[in-house]
């Protein structure tokens, strides 16, 4: 047993700077005395009194699993992978623990250990070629569709639409579903297409997390996906399959005109540096928390929906660096976005080059509340509105939009064949 000193944090707010203490529990050799064949793989479990609490390595902080939220730690003993570990960690060698009381930390931030076991396996793609996978043959490359949604998907109707003008042999969807939402499955071309989710909230890294299941699934489940766009339950498409395939995959009508095979096969995702945001942002977690991996020069914002190539994917699946320090929970909620900020950095870092630095996703931040953009209502959908939102001041038209109320179903379907798929 290893005792832990610890600083006494009444009550359940927010701390401020005079209330965080940092203490060291061990270190890399001394983890090494009662483990010495390396079977160390899970983390610490530390107890207050009855209540069940976990720590996480290298990122080093404690929460309640029974409060909910932030507690004193008074001792911590190693687990060898018995039933009280109930996280899986990166490493063994521990820094320090940072005891915060009174923040909340929403659950399942950890991405499927079983999942990344198999990402391990495969192999990033060093050129285009090996990732388009042209080999004696030219393969037929899908579009992965991938829906996050924690509400029934009202749009089913119309992206059946969508997809039943296309073949079977050019897509494929995946939904990942808030369990807590009770979601319906809406059949179609949805039939049969949820995967294992866990809980998702804002202000949290389990966006990050639900992003990353879609894509590992989609990778494991069928080597040919290529390109993974993630959509939400409110995005509707705005132009037909045949356009958006060709537009990712096989040249777009824009595509000729303004060197098209310049950005074939990048991965479409928004990278933006210099937004006033940023630097509220960069420091919600606490002031250089994110150093050293993620200096504040090469911090990024950008839409959480993007469309990303199967390296990039890859990437982002196989990542554990930067991971560790977006996972962390942030205590100025109001400016905690980690899904607006760990892809486009984490691709700006890797391969800026191999990005278009721009989303296919349109959305209208004009008159946004709380950090949710516009959404439109019934009286706003028109063949104009469609016409409008596909306009774009880059290479490409907008493919998607966001964000719709239910209620626009009815109008979008109306105008489906004549205005929206009529490309």
């Amino acid at each position: 047993m290893i005792e832990i000193p610890s600083t006494p944090v009444p009550g359940n707010k927010e701390p401020s700077s005079n209330q965080m203490t940092t203490t060291v529990v061990a270190n890399e050799s001394e983890i090494k005395k009662f483990d010495p064949n390396g079977d160390f793989k899970f983390g610490w479990v530390i107890y207050y009194t009855n209540e069940s609490i976990e720590v996480r390595l290298g990122n080093a902080y404690v929460y309640s699993l029974n409060l909910g939220y932030w507690r004193e730690v008074v001792s911590a003993s190693l687990c060898f992978g018995t039933r009280s570990c109930s996280i899986y960690l990166d490493g063994v060698h521990v820094n320090g623990v940072i005891h915060w009381n009174g923040i909340r930390l929403p659950g399942a931030i950890d991405f499927d250990p079983e999942l990344f076991h198999w990402m391990k396996l495969i192999t990033v793609p060093k050129n285009g070629r090996e990732c388009l996978g042209l080999g004696s043959h030219n393969p037929t490359l899908k579009i992965a569709f991938l829906f996050l949604t924690h509400t029934d998907l009202f749009f089913s109707p119309l992206w059946d639409r969508f997809f039943n003008t296309s073949s079977p042999k050019l897509f494929n969807i995946y939904v990942h579903a808030d369990p807590d939402s009770h979601l319906k499955d809406p059949g179609g071309f949805f039939d049969a297409r949820f995967i294992p989710s866990k809980h998702t909230e804002r202000s949290s890294a389990t966006l990050i997390s639900a992003a990353k299941r879609l894509m590992a699934t989609a990778i494991l489940d069928d080597p040919l996906n290529f390109y993974f766009a993630l959509v939400s339950q409110s995005c509707i498409p705005l132009h037909s399959f045949d356009y958006v395939y060709k537009t990712l995959l096989g040249g777009g009508s824009k595509g000729n005109a303004f060197g098209f095979r310049h950005v074939r096969h990048k991965s479409f995702i928004e990278i933006l540096d210099n937004e006033t945001i940023l630097p509220s942002r960069y420091v919600a977690r606490g002031k250089n928390v994110m150093m050293p991996e993620v200096p504040f020069d090469q911090f990024r914002v950008g839409s959480q929906f993007f469309v990303l190539t199967k390296k990039h994917a890859l990437m982002v699946l196989k990542d554990r660096k930067l991971w560790r320090k977006f996972r962390l929970p942030c205590y100025k909620t109001e400016s905690c976005y980690p899904e607006e900020h760990y892809f486009p950095t984490l691709l700006n870092m890797k391969d800026p080059n191999g990005c278009t630095q721009y989303t296919l996703t349109r959305v209208n931040w004009t008159d946004s509340v709380n950090g949710h953009p516009h959404m439109y209502r019934p009286p706003e959908v028109s063949p104009e509105l469609i016409y409008t939102l596909r306009q774009s001041n880059y290479t490409h038209d907008y493919l998607f939009a966001r964000k719709f109320s239910p209620d626009c179903l009815k109008p979008l379907m109306e105008m489906a064949d004549t205005v929206i798929f009529n490309d």
